[in-house]
């Protein structure tokens, strides 16, 4: 027979984890995640849509410039990677706490077999990276008239 420890918290911990990255966060923490101040991997949010001719994704960026955001396409899976850098603070700043995540991210997304790859623009505003994905115009029903002989 083998014996388990039980930790009262660990399912609770798993159900932060599954729905909210905030109280991922916590469950993390508590798993020994790095210390504070310490490179740390964080994943953006992000809210995918759709429109009658685009898909469009919007992931949420906030101090990360257009220049240290790639966005690729690769075998249908469109990746948007980079790093959030953390800037130097200034000397008359006492700093009491940071909650931030800064460090490399990715997100990868399958796309669906009727976008256009070859059209994908991608604009970073307000904190905010929009990717416009075209959809590839349906083919028309051809009506073809065959002749009986």
């Amino acid at each position: 027979m083998t014996l388990i420890r039980w930790e009262p918290f660990r399912e609770l911990d798993d159900v932060f984890a599954r729905y909210s990255p905030f109280f991922g966060r916590l469950a993390a923490a508590r798993a020994g995640a790095p210390e504070e101040g310490a490179p740390q991997a964080w994943t953006p949010v992000a809210n995918i849509s759709e429109t009658e001719t685009d898909y469009l994704i919007k992931a949420e960026l906030p101090e990360v410039s257009k220049e240290d955001v790639k966005v690729t396409v690769d075998d249908n899976v469109i990746t948007i990677s980079g790093e959030r850098l953390r800037r130097a603070e200034h000397k008359d700043e006492k700093v009491h706490r940071v909650e931030s995540f800064y460090g490399h991210f990715a997100r990868s997304f399958r796309l669906p077999e009727d976008a256009d790859i070859g059209a994908i623009q991608a604009e970073s505003r307000d904190g905010v990276l929009k990717v416009k994905v075209p959809k590839m115009p349906a083919p028309k029903p051809k009506t073809v008239e065959v002749q009986v002989n």
